[in-house]
């Protein structure tokens, strides 16, 4: 398997996690015992308790960059992308570039959401990069 897989993994565990605001340890399950490998879950275990932990933090960054959308009136596919990345650009930008998380969410959502999801997703992700490079030039 691969980061991507583990990726869109973290990506459904976080959509589910949307509606519930609970982790579900039946689906958790199943997916860390779909033949992934120590490492992916690893980064799954991380992203997936990560997001639940700062789950306020993470809402509130989407919220300043979303120009007078709440939360709860943004697609659910493109809040669990958004959601994702965030985490990573904050939390894991030493392992994984921010351009990466970028990226990843944008074909998540190309995936998942509608058409013109991509590119309200990238729009919040790029002022999360301006904001992550202008704290700390080094974490590009």
């Amino acid at each position: 398997m691969s980061r991507k897989i583990a990726r869109e993994y973290a990506y459904k565990l976080v959509f589910e996690y949307l509606f519930n605001h609970a982790k579900n340890t039946k689906t958790y399950d199943v997916f860390t015992n779909a033949d992934l490998d120590a490492e992916d879950v690893k980064y799954l275990e991380k992203v997936y308790s990560g997001i639940t932990e700062h789950y306020d933090e993470l809402i509130s960054v989407v919220e300043k960059y979303s120009q007078g959308f709440a939360a709860d009136r943004i697609y659910k596919t493109d809040l669990s992308a958004l959601l994702v990345a965030i985490y990573e650009m904050k939390y894991m930008n030493k392992e994984i570039p921010l351009s990466v998380s970028i990226n990843e969410a944008v074909v998540l959502v190309k995936h998942y959401s509608t058409e013109k999801s991509h590119s309200f997703v990238n729009g919040i992700l790029s002022s999360v990069y301006k904001e992550v490079t202008a704290n700390d030039p080094d974490r590009r």
